[in-house]
């Protein structure tokens, strides 16, 4: 269950953070958010992740709602070659990138794999938030350690 985009008019840098959003979610829920992202990507990743839909429903008679992304890769394909004219007949080379983007479907789990996804956000946002209270502690470490080197040169200069 599996649906291929073959060199897209997109950089796979742009692809790809689309892709990171929907990675490991379930079908509607990422349906959902894409059709909400106003972003170029967004819009090609929604028709290859229908097409894969159709082709799960096709070919293996799954359900929609049953279905998970179980991979979304977004890989560089050939890129155009273009130039923007300079002075003296010289020209500035511009490349124009293109990707090739992949989505591999999969049945979702008794658990739930659409979970795991909203586990995963929730450590991250309790990871962010322990590092946003660190930086009076950083700042203190720093502090300490410059202040260590200061007694260091200051002892070594005496003894010379």
């Amino acid at each position: 269950m599996r649906a291929y985009l073959r060199s897209a008019r997109i950089a796979p840098k742009k692809a790809n953070v689309i892709a990171q959003m929907v990675r490991g979610c379930t079908v509607p829920e990422a349906m959902e958010s894409l059709e909400r992202t106003h972003k170029k990507a967004a819009q090609l990743i929604l028709a290859l992740l229908k097409s894969a839909v159709a082709n799960a429903s096709h070919n293996s008679k799954q359900r929609m709602e049953e279905l998970v992304i179980r991979s979304i890769v977004v890989n560089q394909a050939q890129g155009y070659r273009r130039g923007v004219s300079m002075a003296r007949g010289r020209m500035r080379p511009i490349r124009k990138f293109l990707s090739h983007i992949e989505i591999v479907l999969g049945v979702q789990d008794a658990e739930g794999e659409g979970e795991e996804k909203k586990q995963r956000k929730q450590k991250k946002q309790k990871s962010g938030r322990e590092s946003s209270q660190n930086p009076q502690k950083m700042v203190k470490k720093v502090a300490s350690a410059g202040s260590e080197k200061k007694k260091s040169s200051a002892s070594s200069a005496s003894s010379k």
